[in-house]
């Protein structure tokens, strides 16, 4: 990442339903317990400007203009989000957890929404700057059980209709499913994945076990 950022950045990765925020909670928990500064985020989101972002890219406002202009505008997002809450946090110490990151990105608008491999590489490197996760947790679930997880939580909240990504097919989510899949089988070193039907303890378990062995916690 960087000598001058101190800190650690986590992100988790999945697809809908598979528990990631709840996750994203309970290691910011376990870490402070240790006396570990923690930022909780998210992507779309995680500062004012990338959160008014998030509500034009979930609402579907944004998907008449196409893939690659969806694209760009995840990426204005994550720079306002890396600029005004991420690199601040790191550069103070303080570790990052961020529930989806740029491998959303490759996930969501590659396979997803067809955009051009090259573009969107091109895209992260101009944003990212060299910055990349310590460590990526890949909650992986089958599409259908979390598609069924994340209309009950909808029905929790009081919302009847899925977003602009939740309202695909289960077969458009499993190939999502699988593009993260593929991203860890590239990428070891940096990204593990979590078998997210287990229970909710289980999971958190294994996440922190995962944290304490890769970064030395």
């Amino acid at each position: 990442m960087g000598d001058f950022l101190s800190g650690k950045f986590i992100t988790f990765e999945g697809g809908e339903g598979s528990g990631k925020s709840t996750q994203v909670r309970r290691l910011a928990e376990t870490l402070r317990g240790k006396g570990i500064g923690v930022v909780e985020t998210r992507e779309p989101g995680g500062s004012p400007g990338a959160e008014m972002l998030r509500h034009v890219l979930l609402t579907g406002v944004a998907e008449a203009l196409g893939p690659k202009a969806e694209a760009l505008l995840f990426a204005a997002a994550r720079d306002d989000h890396l600029r005004v809450t991420i690199r601040p946090a790191l550069e103070r110490g303080d570790w990052v957890i961020c529930d989806r990151f740029a491998d959303s990105t490759r996930v969501y608008q590659g396979i997803g929404g067809a955009v051009d491999v090259e573009f969107l590489g091109a895209l992260q490197d101009l944003i990212l700057q060299g910055l990349r996760p310590d460590l990526t947790l890949i909650l992986d679930i089958p599409a259908e059980l979390g598609l069924e997880r994340a209309a009950r939580r909808r029905g929790s909240q009081g919302r009847d209709a899925p977003d602009r990504f939740e309202k695909h097919p289960v077969a458009h989510h499993e190939r999502l499913r699988q593009g993260f899949l593929d991203i860890a089988k590239a990428e070891p070193e940096r990204c593990a994945v979590v078998d997210a039907t287990a229970d909710e303890d289980e999971v958190a378990a294994e996440i922190r076990q995962l944290v304490t062995e890769r970064l030395a916690l």
